[in-house]
């Protein structure tokens, strides 16, 4: 009679560890289900950073005049900010077949802008690296402030300073003393292209 009394608990222990067995077999497919789809819909949307076309200036394979060049340049808030993204994209290097104005190794210390429209746009390494010539000298000094003038409406004349300083010249010959407003004479706009 023993065996009688028992075999009713023997049973239900069966049942509850099949039952158990069967609830955690369902929680973890639900699981795997549920992490599945969190991975799905969790990943995160791209970001992309809102893009302007801004024109740039660069040297003729044959180093003789200014090409201006359409480039995608990230948009920024505000006028300085901006103009540093333009003279960033500026300082790059060019697109083949044109040659930089602006010697390597120029980078930019500070830009700002003053309330009479007046942009200032501080370069370091630019005289170290230039390698001299009128020709030459008007080139670099045209692309940093055509480029400026080209891409911010407000801006009507930049003044270049060198290391925080105002000085006489880059490489001796062209007078950066004050502002100075776009020329285009150097620039050939029949070769104006986008990469």
């Amino acid at each position: 009679m023993t065996v009688r009394r028992y075999l009713p608990v023997a049973i239900g222990v069966v049942a509850l560890g099949l039952l158990a067995w069967g609830v955690t077999s369902l929680l973890e497919r639900l699981t795997a289900k549920t992490e599945d789809a969190v991975v799905v819909t969790s990943k995160p949307a791209p970001s992309e950073t809102p893009h302007i076309a801004a024109t740039m200036f660069y040297a003729t394979p044959e180093g003789d005049a200014l090409v201006p060049i359409r480039r995608e340049v990230p948009l920024a808030d505000g006028i300085v900010a901006q103009g540093r993204q333009i003279l960033s994209a500026q300082l790059e290097p060019p697109p083949s077949p044109y040659i930089a104005a602006i010697p390597a190794g120029t980078t930019l210390r500070a830009f700002f802008v003053s309330d009479m429209g007046d942009a200032f746009v501080d370069v370091s390494g630019v005289a170290a690296g230039h390698p001299g010539g009128s020709l030459a000298e008007l080139l670099t000094v045209y692309a940093i402030v055509n480029a400026v003038t080209a891409n911010l409406p407000a801006v009507q004349r930049v003044q270049i300073l060198v290391d925080g300083k105002e000085v006489d010249t880059i490489a001796g010959h062209v007078d950066i003393r004050r502002p100075l407003a776009r020329d285009t004479a150097l620039v050939r706009e029949g070769e104006a292209a986008t990469p």
